[in-house]
């Protein structure tokens, strides 16, 4: 038995040893290994939606086929009505004035200003079919456009100037039948072109992410992490994560970059210690627009120039359009270095009804300071614009911009501001002076696209240097290496002048009773000889 015994250690504790080896030697897989595995496993359809009969036919109207998607997904229009993709509105609490409805509805920007009375153009980016009133139906669920987010064809389009709804001549049964998940062109199509053009608004989400190296985003890149929108913007009931901060006031719904890689995941502690007051944008974003130029000036009062009695535009080399008869000056620029701002996740809004106190007028004040606890420095994309207002009542005004016909008001046609200003201000039910002016104006768009490699990402010196920091405007914290402060400096010069003669102190004791041991024990060796 003991011969047995001995026999079987003999081969078996060889074999063990070998595969603790093995394991020892073989790295466990990280956090971000387990990412990037999940992330390249291709998404494969379970349902093939061109055997269904009922998408193998004719559609007169696109709004047929949303009620032979919702015959099968039942439900889902109930969900997506609830929705701010679909509301364009969402009850928000503002710090003093409690809960109020907002959302593109409503809130102006310093773009093309707002959506109201202008909906035949802006709306074409709704997910609806002919929302081009104030009086659309939203509990119509026929109205949902399904195929703006799961087309998977690549055939489908908007109309141009048609409230949301498809150009007549395409495909519809094809498309139909080619639905899916959505994927970066479905979102791409709205949220790159919004603001007239590609990357015109945010200045971090353009369509050269569709073909992205890692230089231009390291998760959406063909060559880095290969995602798509959707592996970020994770929905539950059609209601995805991720809310557009120049939208929304309250701190819900955010995607936050530690869902993925934690709030520690540096190896050196000092760059950990920085995520407590810096989000990861922040020195991961150190320039945005990189690959095309987004707007960063658009002067409304230079609007207006005819030739010949004609509208005209000017180009620039890049075939970016700088000036426009129908929206004045714009100024478009990229290889951009993001301006920074403390950020809690809340922020306010200027609406019409507001009087404007400070000039420039920002649209979205970000909430936050150093006291704050939820509060981190974040990357920004400020649009200065100079736009419309009304002197007399100090409000700021919307025009009427679009109308399809000339003598009906709309600005980019008649360009008549008076015209334009008064339809607007009756279709919003405010009132208007007969008076108006420009008035400077700034808007926040947080980065959070872009992201570099992190051989790229900002250097240690880029903000603790006391020339051209980047977080030179953020005043309200001692940066080392940027701010100069007598007590603090002189007391940590005095740190380490002290610090200095403790060791050498230290290190001169220990040489000297060094040496006089060494005198004794030799003088004890000889006493005892």
């Amino acid at each position: 038995m003991r011969k047995t015994i001995g026999l079987i250690l003999l081969f078996v504790l060889p074999i063990l040893a070998v595969v603790l080896v093995v394991n020892t030697d073989k790295p466990m897989p990280t956090k971000l290994d387990k990412l990037k595995e999940k992330y390249s496993k291709k998404h494969v359809p379970g349902v093939d939606h061109s055997k269904f009969a009922q998408l193998n036919k004719k559609f007169a109207r696109p709004q047929d086929i949303t009620l032979e998607c919702i015959s099968c997904h039942t439900e889902r229009h109930t969900e997506i009505m609830q929705s701010t993709h679909w509301r364009w509105l969402s009850d928000e609490y503002m710090k003093g004035r409690g809960i109020v409805s907002i959302g593109k509805r409503n809130i102006l920007n310093n773009h093309c200003i707002s959506v109201g009375g202008n909906e035949g153009t802006c709306n074409r980016c709704h997910i609806g079919y002919g929302y081009d009133s104030k009086d659309f139906d939203f509990s119509k669920a026929e109205n949902i456009d399904c195929l703006a987010c799961h087309d998977n064809s690549g055939k489908y389009e908007k109309e141009k100037e048609a409230a949301g709804n498809p150009k007549p001549d395409l495909d519809f049964a094809y498309i139909a039948q080619h639905v899916g998940k959505p994927k970066m062109e479905n979102c791409g199509y709205c949220h790159f072109n919004g603001g007239g053009g590609n990357n015109s608004k945010h200045g971090d989400l353009e369509e050269a992410l569709y073909e992205a190296s890692k230089e231009v985003d390291v998760h959406l890149a063909k060559d880095g992490a290969n995602m798509q929108c959707i592996d970020c913007h994770e929905a539950e009931n059609h209601k995805m994560e991720g809310r557009l901060y120049t939208m929304a006031s309250m701190n819900r719904g955010r995607l936050e970059c530690e869902k993925c890689h934690s709030s520690k995941p540096h190896n050196d502690d000092i760059v950990n210690e920085h995520t407590v007051k810096i989000a990861c944008q922040t020195c991961h974003i150190p320039i945005y627009a990189k690959v095309n130029a987004t707007k960063t000036h658009w002067d409304w009062s230079k609007a207006g120039d005819l030739k010949d009695g004609k509208p005209y535009d000017i180009k620039d080399k890049d075939g970016n359009e700088i000036y426009l008869s129908i929206k004045g000056a714009i100024t478009w620029e990229k290889m951009l270095k993001p301006e920074y701002k403390w950020f809690d996740g809340t922020a306010q809004h200027h609406l019409l009804e507001d009087k404007i106190t400070q000039v420039p007028l920002v649209l979205n004040p970000l909430n936050g300071d150093y006291d704050s606890p939820d509060a981190k420095i974040v990357p920004v994309k400020v649009m200065r614009s100079i736009q419309p207002y009304d002197p007399e009542f100090k409000t700021l005004v919307a025009p009427k911009l679009w109308d399809k016909e000339v003598g009906k008001g709309g600005y980019w046609k008649d360009f008549d501001w008076n015209t334009s200003i008064a339809k607007g201000m009756e279709y919003a039910g405010r009132p208007w002076s007969g008076k108006y002016g420009f008035v400077k104006t700034e808007m926040n768009w947080i980065l959070n696209h872009m992201v570099s490699p992190k051989e790229k990402t900002v250097q240690c010196i880029e903000c603790h240097t006391r020339d051209n920091s980047r977080l030179a405007e953020i005043k309200d914290v001692y940066i080392p290496g940027r701010d100069y402060n007598a007590w603090v400096d002189n007391f940590g010069i005095a740190a380490i002048v002290l610090t200095f003669l403790g060791v050498l102190s230290h290190g001169t004791i220990r040489i000297v009773y060094g040496k006089k041991n060494k005198v004794k024990n030799i003088e004890e060796e000889e006493n005892n000889e």
